[in-house]
């Protein structure tokens, strides 16, 4: 659950690269932490993907900056944000056919996740609502629109959102527009699957909107919650105001090139000269800075020590990039409190994270992951084990990654844990490729008979300018669980989690994982999973 290595420190590292390498390169984009000039792009979306097509702009007579007393003049109190998402009604989203009200609504849940601030009201395009409607367009910062095709619908929203400088379309009407900044961009169909971006009368921004819908348009794509939370706040970022899990995700210019010169030039050579480790530079250029996804799936693809030695020195040790992030405080979990009956101590808590471990060759296979970047790895397997030295526990996550070129890699991490305050609670920390990652755990429960747990975890890699948040239900032998039983769906419930957000784990072709705990480990101290289902032996 560790953090990837950021495209910033990527870019300044490939700018450095001797020509023969000739590696390839982008200028940094990521999200903008201040309001600038108005710019604008299209991105049309149909279908269950983001497939981008030609779509016109508005005639240059129309104007689209703000006016006075239409739509779009927002008096949202300062700092918060405003956000009104029209959905389709009776449309259905590609996540596990969930209706996109139900998704959207949960979206607008999860955004006071990040800031209090920020308000997202759900409506649907049913004639009933659209006084309601007009309201509030009259006062928001962005309008969201998701699978709207009807035409009636499609012709109140193009003459109702005139003067909103923020809409963004999602499998709608080709007719219906997106802003950002107050201005349109058009897609001329050509060069990559973005196309040729051309601003309509606005010469500026064109390069810095087309990064934003690149990286909405990826995150989109993979069809998850928490990437359609980020899509809105990439531009709420970007064009409204700074979102503090998003700001200063980019390099400070000469400021990191001469920080990495200087302190980390044998690092920085080594790994252009790596092919590996250039490839993985190559990769994370080619991501969004703020896109954990990407990132992590290049750093996953193409670890290697001379990477792991690149991102010590340069983010770690040295912090090029003068990054900062704090761990999630939200949603707030509670812990597993009871145990057969009995007051959860802290001893049994790690008797339960032991799990199967003894009886079998690990504690834990995972069965579904709620994070996109990080718990949807095939062949997760989960080893937790006491070590040596009084008081220590080791938690070593090993599971599989197709890598980028198709090919199947096993992979192992090691955290160190310590127990917080309250039984149940762990903090846990791990270098990943180079980076420390610290995170916050709780046991939400585990069922009487070890058939299944769910544990809950919150966490940020300080140096790398990373915050997250994630979950994985866990099983002996990583089948999925029966999600109607009570009191498994209550445990969902009280980590905000719907039961469509979770990714199925593939556990098939598991075959050769490297598996196994440091001699001279202990594993239960008081509890574990009997030799029969529900029985439960003293150790």
């Amino acid at each position: 659950m560790a953090t990837a290595l950021l495209p910033a420190a990527a870019a300044s590292a490939t700018a450095a690269a001797p020509r023969s390498f000739k590696p390839s390169h982008r200028p940094f984009a990521g999200a903008s932490p201040v309001r600038g000039p108005p710019r604008a792009a299209t991105l049309r979306c149909h279908g269950s993907g983001v497939a981008c097509s030609c779509s016109p702009g508005p005639p240059p007579a129309i104007s689209s900056e703000r006016g006075g007393g239409g739509a779009g003049q927002a008096t949202t109190p300062e700092g918060g944000v405003r956000i009104v998402a029209v959905v389709g009604e009776g449309s259905i989203s590609p996540i596990k056919d969930t209706p996109w009200e139900e998704v959207m609504r949960h979206t607008a849940d999860r955004m006071k996740w990040v800031d209090e601030g920020f308000e997202m009201i759900v409506l649907t395009d049913n004639s009933a609502e659209l006084d309601n409607l007009r309201k509030e367009l009259s006062f928001c910062d962005m309008l969201v629109n998701v699978a709207i095709t009807s035409q009636k619908s499609v012709d109140w929203l193009v003459n109702n959102s005139k003067d909103i400088s923020n809409v963004i379309c999602f499998q709608s009407s080709p007719s219906l527009l997106n802003k950002l900044g107050g201005s349109y961009v058009q897609y001329t169909g050509e060069q990559d699957m973005f196309g040729k971006i051309a601003n309509i009368g606005k010469p500026t921004g064109t390069k810095e909107s087309a990064e934003v819908l690149k990286t909405i348009s990826n995150a989109w794509e993979r069809h998850n919650s928490d990437d359609i939370r980020f899509c809105l706040l990439v531009v709420v970022n970007a064009y409204i105001r700074p979102v503090a899990m998003l700001k200063n995700l980019r390099a400070k210019g000469l400021s990191t090139l001469s920080c990495m010169i200087k302190n980390c030039g044998p690092q920085v050579l080594n790994c252009l000269f790596d092919p590996n480790c250039r490839k993985a530079l190559q990769c994370l250029n080619s991501c969004s800075p703020t896109d954990q996804v990407c990132n992590y799936r290049c750093i996953a693809s193409y670890e290697s020590p001379n990477l792991e030695a690149f991102s010590l020195c340069v983010l770690q040790k040295n912090n090029c990039l003068e990054l900062s992030a704090e761990i999630p405080s939200k949603p707030y979990v509670t812990p597993l409190n009871m145990f057969r009956e009995q007051k959860l101590s802290h001893e049994v808590a790690e008797d339960l994270f032991v799990g199967w471990l003894d009886s079998m060759e690990w504690s834990w296979r995972v069965a579904a992951g709620q994070n996109p970047a990080y718990d949807q790895f095939p062949c997760q397997y989960q080893l937790f084990y006491r070590g040596k030295a009084k008081g220590s526990f080791w938690y070593e996550p090993v599971f599989q990654v197709k890598t980028l070129e198709g090919k199947l890699v096993w992979r192992r991490r090691k955290y160190r844990v310590r127990r917080a305050t309250i039984p149940g609670t762990f903090y846990f920390s791990v270098l990943d490729n180079g980076v420390v990652s610290k995170e916050y755990w709780t046991i939400v429960d585990v069922s009487d008979d070890f058939i299944w747990g769910l544990f809950h975890y919150h966490g940020a890699a300080q140096a790398a300018g990373q915050s997250y948040t994630g979950a994985v239900l866990v099983t002996p032998d990583g089948s999925y669980p029966d999600l109607e039983n009570p009191r498994l769906a209550s445990a969902l419930e009280k980590c905000g989690i719907k039961k469509w957000e979770l990714y199925t784990v593939d556990n098939c072709s598991c075959m050769g994982a490297p598996l196994g705990i440091p001699e001279g480990s202990k594993v239960h101290y008081q509890i574990a999973p009997g030799k029969e289902t529900g029985i439960l032996q003293k150790r």
